[in-house]
């Protein structure tokens, strides 16, 4: 498996925020041959920081990539709540505007909560590729609202609200872009099955899920050949070479 060349020394271009929104913009050293961006969404109670190891990886490709802290979390103001969609095509409509404006080329990766919002912003945003990590179920993030375990700042009431009216299964369904789907069997937080069962509705071609022996929640989102993985399948979609049907295979 190709690894990509350690990049741990990169630091971000850009650290600011907008809209009430902390977020880190890295890009690569030659700016005038960009290939497209990578928007990176984290989990619940996680942050920006947690992933810049992954911005760091795609910047050999040429590729630039922008980390932000959902609302109710990190440096970002206010409340996570139903504008979270809003927020994400926000960070995405920024990204593009340094990268070469509304056409350049999109990829969305999250994890966890930010596998699921990836999914559900992908035809929002106009994403040319979506890697979703361990997606988090509406149900299981309703669930989380309601628990007393809850470690960053939610408006509750608007995030059920907008949960309620979400279909995930149907939002895999109507991609019309390649999904990645990287979920650990041994994930004690989300079910290997929930992804199984995403890959189902996958319709296009090259689409696939990867599931990976053992590991736990987080163990995909740092491991250096996964994330390789994922950079590959990102930098093949974004050249539109990608090919075949969707499928299933273990890591």
């Amino acid at each position: 498996m190709r690894r990509l060349r350690p990049v741990t020394a990169a630091l971000p271009n850009e650290i600011d925020s907008r809209e009430g929104l902390a977020y880190s913009l890295w890009l690569p050293e030659r700016t005038a041959e960009i290939r497209g961006g990578v928007l990176i969404l984290h989990g619940a109670g996680s942050c920006k920081e947690s992933h810049h190891d992954f911005a760091r990886a795609v910047l050999p490709l040429g590729l630039a990539a922008l980390a932000f802290d959902q609302r109710g979390h990190g440096a970002s103001q206010g409340a996570l709540d139903g504008a979270v969609l809003d927020d994400i095509e926000s960070m995405a409509t920024l990204l593009r505007s340094r990268i070469g404006g509304s056409d350049a080329k999109l990829a969305l990766r999250g994890s966890s909560m930010g596998g699921m919002l990836s999914i559900l912003s992908a035809e929002r945003v106009g994403a040319n590729v979506v890697v979703a990590i361990c997606p988090a179920s509406t149900a299981g993030i309703r669930r989380l609202l309601s628990s007393e375990d809850l470690d960053f700042k939610a408006d509750g009431q608007a995030l059920e609200r907008l949960l309620e009216g979400v279909d995930l299964s149907a939002a895999v369904s109507s991609l019309s872009a390649p999904l990645l789907l990287l979920h650990a069997e041994g994930d004690e937080q989300v079910p290997v099955e929930h992804s199984r069962e995403l890959a189902t509705y996958m319709r296009v071609p090259g689409s696939r899920l990867i599931a990976v022996p053992g590991g736990h929640h987080r163990s995909i989102q740092h491991d250096e050949e996964l994330q390789a993985v994922s950079v590959r399948f990102i930098e093949r979609a974004l050249a539109g070479r990608l090919a075949g049907a969707s499928g299933t295979a273990k890591a």
